[in-house]
């Protein structure tokens, strides 16, 4: 197994630990240890594509591990969100997000039947970014007006680009679906 494989089955086994963390105040500062392993974890997700794609590591097990160990951390942490009194995450907004995320994996497969890999657009990376941060904030959970109103506007930009990024990555896709 390849250096890119190990960092991404380090993701998924620490997704268990993230919402341990986040769920329980096993310690005072149980949320800090949350975000800090919700930041490595996201992190992760960058360097391996990195070492794959510069060295030339890149796998079929990769392809297939990387997004879907991203979808479980995000919504992972989305269900999390839903579940904590006073999170200011619409559950609404976590459906949107997560059926965005079986919809494009629905999308992949299909495609892959059809022997064609489709690469994420940038609306999606963007999209990605702008949950990672959201989370990280909701995580965090700091109170004052301006980190609620700040909060506020990365819960509801996140959505947005999901819907965007949902209709651009299908609109430019649309030719595997043979109907």
């Amino acid at each position: 197994m390849n250096l890119p494989n190990k960092i991404t089955i380090l993701r998924v086994i620490m997704i268990p630990f993230f919402v341990f963390f986040m769920l329980t105040d096993f310690v005072d500062c149980s949320n800090y240890i949350a975000v800090a392993i919700f930041i490595v974890a996201s992190l992760t997700d960058t360097l391996d594509g990195y070492i794959a794609r510069k060295y030339d590591l890149v796998s079929n097990f990769g392809k297939f591990m990387d997004p879907l160990a991203d979808k479980l951390l995000v919504c992972s942490a989305l269900i999390c969100f839903v579940s904590i009194p006073d999170n200011p995450m619409p559950v609404w907004g976590v459906i949107i997000i997560i059926s965005r995320e079986f919809i494009i994996s629905g999308f992949r497969l299909v495609a892959s039947d059809a022997g064609k890999v489709i690469a994420a657009g940038w609306w999606g990376k963007i999209k990605t970014v702008v949950q990672m941060l959201m989370s990280i904030l909701l995580i965090i959970n700091f109170n004052g007006k301006i980190i609620d109103i700040v909060e506020l506007v990365f819960i509801y930009a996140a959505i947005v680009l999901t819907i965007i990024s949902l209709v651009d990555y299908l609109v430019r896709n649309w030719d595997v679906m043979d109907m």
